[in-house]
């Protein structure tokens, strides 16, 4: 760890946000925040094998959409992950 992340560390009013917006997200689709905290880190780890990314304000949210044509709604997942770096083969 840098100095870098020192300085520029969230706030615990930035934190107290994201873990609020993670706690209403996982409310709307019956999804605990541990499990999206797990599903979070499992698509961290797996891009990770690939690229750098910024682990730190990576956000993932789950919804409910309705299907055209149809009246029930399906959970989808939306994620927003920073990419820092491509890793070149």
């Amino acid at each position: 760890m840098g100095m870098k992340h020192f300085f520029f560390r969230k706030k615990s009013r930035e934190i107290a946000k994201d873990r609020l917006k993670i706690l209403l997200i996982s409310d709307r689709v019956n999804c605990s925040p541990e499990m999206m905290e797990m599903i979070k880190n499992d698509i961290a780890k797996v891009i990770s094998k690939y690229m750098k990314i910024d682990t730190q304000t990576m956000e993932i949210q789950i919804s409910k959409k309705g299907n055209k044509g149809h009246d029930n709604k399906t959970p989808m997942l939306y994620a927003n992950i920073p990419i820092l770096d491509l890793y070149s083969k």
